[in-house]
């Protein structure tokens, strides 16, 4: 599989906090942290902007790192991707994903 397909099946690579972290990219960053503080509705530096991909080793933003549960989850049940699980199309946590994404589950399957 691509290394760059997250757990939960989306590209990482197509990421915008992945570009402004390749390209060493701060108004990227700016942009993106805008974004995600609207959408999320809690505050997200520019300097939280830094991920090289969720199965990537290397940096993380603060949320893929340590806070999103579907990462938690496969890491936890040492699976490549949630494509892995036997329970993927029941689990509420990537169906969050996979339900509103099809991209995200054909990348999975």
């Amino acid at each position: 599989m691509n290394c760059f397909i997250a757990y939960c099946g989306l590209d990482c690579e197509a990421c915008e906090a992945r570009l402004a972290t390749v390209g060493n990219d701060d108004e990227l960053r700016i942009k993106v942290a805008e974004e995600w503080s609207e959408l999320n509705g809690v505050k997200i530096t520019p300097e939280m902007i830094n991920c090289e991909g969720c199965r990537m080793d290397g940096v993380k933003t603060p949320y893929c790192d340590s806070l999103c549960q579907i990462r938690q989850c496969a890491m936890g049940k040492k699976y490549e991707t949630c494509g892995d699980c036997p329970e993927m199309r029941a689990c509420e946590k990537v169906g969050a994903i996979i339900s509103n994404n099809e991209e995200a589950l054909g990348n999975l399957l």
